[in-house]
């Protein structure tokens, strides 16, 4: 039985990333940090009684910022597979805390990557890059393209990266990395953008907010479907030779058509809604990511199997169950959601 290990599983990518690998018949072991609230709902419906024979699903308490725990749990575990996906990945949010940021993002890839060469396991390495790190570079972006980061998670995650380059061709380590793009789904963390607007979205139809602020409308990305990105992590490592992939749809779309789109499907007319503040404008901004993903493409044989339109369906349709699920729980579960709203960045 293949057994992988996963940081950062209980997040959106983690959690998809575990489903494929447990169907595939891995042993996954994930890594959780210790905090006073539960903060694994994402993979509840992979657990498994630790008592039961049949259980392959286990979750760890170790963090990036303790080279140690890392060190023991590759020691113990000898994983075949690593897969790194942990970070503080919200990019307005890194301008706020950039020294943490640096420390999980950059740092914390490194002590990971060390401590597999220092234990002496042979096993193969994804390391989750960012189309962040092109920031100001022309479209479409490929793996030539020259890196301009724009944010300290861009910089971190660009430190990231060339680290996982270095050790591949220092001591041959198996290791890749995927450049993804902008990938989104219901489990998207509802501080981020398309998050963000689609709950938005649901709570204005089903009257729990009024209003809905944001900031650049104007920025444009390459948008898909995480559960295809965990697909593409998991085909990098099956590849003989390690090397490194840019993933995305090949299509850019705007804020606005996002906006749009979703207040569509709810039958709502966004401009009625939606208002600007500039306090969720970036200090330096990113224009225009779109991804070239031919190599992918060609070598992996990946391809994405949803499409911009149908994405936002989804996560609008599910935001608007959940909000019924809010409606239907009582003026608790409603006082939370309205509560929040003033949270959201």
């Amino acid at each position: 039985m293949m057994k992988a290990l996963v940081t950062g599983s209980t997040g959106q990518d983690g959690s998809y990333l575990t489903e494929l690998l447990l169907a595939k018949g891995y042993e996954v072991h994930g890594l959780k940090r210790r905090s006073s609230s539960f903060n694994t709902d994402r993979l509840d419906h992979l657990y498994r009684d630790l008592h039961d024979c049949d259980a392959r699903f286990f979750l760890h308490y170790a963090d990036l910022t303790d080279g140690s725990s890392l060190a023991s749990l590759l020691y113990d575990l000898r994983p075949d597979e690593i897969y790194n996906l942990a970070a503080q990945s919200h990019v307005k949010v890194s301008f706020e805390v950039p020294e943490y940021t640096a420390d999980v993002v950059a740092s914390g890839t490194l002590r990971l990557i060390e401590a597999m060469r220092r234990t002496g396991v042979r096993c193969r390495f994804y390391q989750a890059s960012s189309s962040e790190m092109f920031g100001s570079a022309p479209p479409p972006q490929s793996e030539s393209t020259p890196f301009h980061p724009r944010s300290p998670y861009a910089c971190a995650k660009l430190f990231a990266h060339n680290i996982t380059v270095n050790y591949r061709e220092s001591y041959g380590l198996h290791a890749s990395s995927g450049i993804l793009f902008n990938h989104e789904s219901p489990r998207r963390g509802e501080t981020f953008v398309t998050r963000k607007i689609t709950r938005a979205v649901a709570h204005i139809k089903r009257g729990i907010q009024r209003k809905l602020y944001l900031g650049n409308l104007d920025a444009r990305r390459d948008w898909g479907y995480a559960p295809d990105y965990a697909r593409a992590m998991w085909l990098m490592l099956q590849r003989d030779a390690p090397d490194d992939y840019v993933v995305g749809t090949g299509e850019a779309h705007t804020v606005r058509e996002f906006v749009e789109l979703a207040f569509a499907r709810a039958g709502l007319d966004w401009n009625e809604f939606v208002e600007i503040d500039p306090r969720y404008f970036r200090p330096a901004e990113v224009d225009y990511l779109m991804a070239d993903a031919s190599k992918a493409r060609r070598v992996l044989g990946w391809e994405p199997t949803v499409t911009f339109q149908e994405l936002v369906r989804i996560m609008v349709d599910a935001d608007l169950k959940e909000a019924d699920s809010k409606i239907r729980g009582g003026d608790d579960a409603l006082r939370t959601a309205i509560d929040s709203q003033g949270r959201n960045m």
